[in-house]
């Protein structure tokens, strides 16, 4: 989470923005919990765990009451809807950006082959492997599967593989997509997919979505990326027509869901200037 003072603002008036960031050793994961929590033993932990331990921070320790906007991409944009919908009073804008606010049945189960990538790996051993590099089979058939659903086809079609340095599919996959999770632990990655699996701001009302939903005060921006097979544009505006004062803001890459890794620059200036314009608007 990164807190700052909104330009064109008053600089009494904060945003934030919510990063999600896999096992990024910033706070307590199963990684680096000692004995015997930590490991295959770390509790399981919810999105609205993580905003009640960011509101306690803000309120408490900082003394803020009020958040000129709120803002995240992926789980950071379930935790973006959990802010807005537990917090209304305290939220004045919110742009969730490539997510949902209640996590689909279709990637629920995606999530799952993610998960059985890992732990159907011989020396994952229930979780008490003795280093990340000992699951090296299970860490590569995971990112085999992020590189099928989290680019889209036309991601591949056009060549962007190539375009970003790697001439063939097999460099692709070897050197950017398991280079990039293989320095991962486990079992951090199976507690982040546990809580994205379960993301779900109707958990505050009885499982009432349109109801939850519609306890959002903020002037919200819903995000979505026009490729994205996570979370698919459709999703996302049928709960975007649930939230009072709310604008479908759709950002077009055929990055996909990955465009959330920044490496193309027309969907970060889409970004760029959504929320400029909602920074700008009086919000709430």
């Amino acid at each position: 989470m990164y807190i700052g003072k909104g330009r064109a603002l008053d600089p009494d008036k904060y945003f934030i923005v919510v990063v999600n960031q896999i096992g990024n050793g910033l706070s307590s994961s199963p990684h680096n919990t000692p004995a015997p929590e930590g490991m295959a033993n770390f509790p399981k932990v919810r999105i609205g765990d993580d905003v009640r331990a960011q509101y306690r921070l803000l309120t408490e320790r900082f003394g803020l009451t009020s958040l000129a906007l709120v803002v995240g991409g992926s789980m950071g944009a379930q935790q973006t809807y959990e802010w807005a919908v537990r917090y209304p009073e305290m939220v004045k804008r919110a742009a969730p950006i490539a997510g949902t606010a209640k996590n689909t049945d279709h990637d629920f189960l995606f999530t799952e082959t993610l998960v059985e990538a890992i732990t159907s790996d011989p020396a994952f051993a229930d979780g008490r492997y003795e280093q990340c590099s000992d699951v090296v089979a299970g860490l590569k058939r995971h990112a085999k599967l992020w590189a099928v659903m989290g680019w889209s086809t036309e991601f591949y079609k056009q060549g962007r593989p190539a375009a970003l340095g790697f001439p063939t599919l097999g460099e692709f996959i070897d050197n950017f997509m398991a280079g990039y999770f293989a320095p991962m632990d486990p079992n951090d990655l199976l507690a982040m997919a546990w809580k994205w699996q379960r993301g779900d701001v109707s958990r505050m009302t009885g499982g009432n979505l349109a109801q939850a939903l519609g306890r959002i005060e903020a002037k919200t921006f819903v995000m979505p990326v026009s490729h994205d097979m996570f979370f698919p544009p459709a999703d996302c505006q049928a709960e975007q027509q649930l939230i009072p004062d709310s604008e479908f803001r759709p950002l077009t890459s055929i990055d996909g869901h990955l465009a959330l890794f920044g490496m193309d620059p027309a969907f970060l200036a889409q970004v760029d200037k959504h929320l400029a314009e909602l920074l700008a608007s009086p919000g709430r």
